[in-house]
């Protein structure tokens, strides 16, 4: 299952507007084997330390000891739940290059890597958009997270040089090419990682929830339903300003993803970087999430010739920044922006250049 970048639309997801993911070639890879008892044993080729981590398909309970196997755990409690009977336990060998704690979404990677093994291992008829949903129950439900749909469905639905323009409130969804011919993106990481469970990310959920209510003096079902002129005329029925910050993001964020569409559409790359650009700068006015690491990574970015659109991508707090860039400024881009970082964190940060790719396969 490949990892997945936003490019555009985060903090829309739960405020039920669009969303402008696109699946990475990055991923997370593994191998199951069915056993004969109910034991599950977890490997990681990431964690070696750890070694063989057991449970049991009776005791698909969360617990901080499980370390990332809550994750697959949760996946597995969730098809249990919706009537997928696992009748035996397996051996699951896992291995990723996604930089965990990175917002590059390795959680939702592996849970839908985990839908589609067992799917496949036990014969289960599911599509891959009620892989996504069971990942996403998952997370929320199993794992605490709060999140929406967003990282679970690109993980599961990408297609190569495409982004996902996804309705979260309906999952309405098209596919947006994204023509890149003599640009590539750079995604950087900050090195700070996230726990989300505990960071301000549900808080921000709750402040975008209680500004919802605020409004719906309107005839709204969420934040999405607003354009940017709507929500100036009714904004202040929001009475905490911290939550009219938040909603502002949500409609403007949501306006700017429909907008993104028609830039890609019309093969206009630099509107497009300029809406990446506009999204950066109301993440960290408007809603907050960014900090001085990613700052300090998407304004030096703003400053070298040949960035066609940076920001930061995920729900923040740490993580990475993604980047277009030409394809002649992408060796000065990671020299001038790491560079700059170091001098000013006083540690690196680490520079991927990728593509975008398809959704998750089965090998032979």
């Amino acid at each position: 299952a490949p990892g997945r970048v936003n490019l555009i639309g985060e903090h829309t997801d739960y405020n039920g507007g669009h969303v402008f993911p696109c699946a990475l070639t990055i991923g997370t890879y593994g191998v199951i084997r069915k056993r004969e008892d109910r034991t599950i044993r977890f490997y990681s080729l990431n964690f070696t330390n750890n070694g063989i981590i057991t449970t049991s398909l009776d005791d698909l309970v969360p617990s901080e000891a499980a370390g990332w196997t809550n994750y697959p755990k949760g996946v597995m409690w969730t098809f249990e739940k919706r009537g997928y009977h696992l009748t035996a336990g397996a051996d699951i060998l896992i291995y990723g290059d996604i930089p965990a704690g990175s917002g590059l979404s390795s959680s939702a990677s592996l849970e839908v890597l985990t839908g589609l093994m067992l799917r496949d291992t036990f014969g289960f008829d599911i599509s891959m958009i009620d892989l996504a949903l069971i990942g996403q129950y998952s997370e929320n439900n199993f794992n605490g997270m709060n999140c929406g749909i967003m990282d679970q469905f690109a993980s599961a639905m990408g297609k190569k040089d495409c982004a996902i323009f996804l309705d979260t409130n309906t999952l309405n969804y098209e596919y947006a090419p994204v023509k890149l011919p003599d640009a590539r993106i750079v995604i950087t990481n900050s090195k700070v990682k996230h726990s989300l469970v505990s960071s301000a990310y549900n808080d921000r959920r709750r402040e975008s929830e209680t500004a919802l209510k605020d409004l719906q003096t309107v005839d709204i079902k969420t934040l999405g339903d607003l354009t940017e002129a709507e929500f100036e005329a009714h904004k202040d029925a929001i009475k905490d300003p911290v939550c009219r910050k938040r909603a502002k993001h949500a409609v403007y964020e949501n306006q700017r993803t429909i907008k993104a569409v028609e830039a890609l559409q019309n093969n206009d790359v630099a509107l497009f970087g300029k809406l990446m650009n506009d999204s950066h700068v109301s993440l960290r006015d408007d809603y907050e999430v960014t900090g001085i690491e990613l700052d300090t990574l998407v304004e030096e970015a703003w400053k070298i010739d040949g960035v066609i659109g940076s920001r930061m991508t995920g729900a923040g707090f740490g993580g990475c920044t993604v980047s277009i860039v030409k394809d002649d400024a992408v060796d000065a881009f990671i020299e001038k922006v790491g560079t700059a970082y170091k001098n000013k964190i006083g540690y690196a940060a680490d520079f991927y250049v990728v593509e975008i790719g398809d959704g998750p396969v089965k090998l032979a």
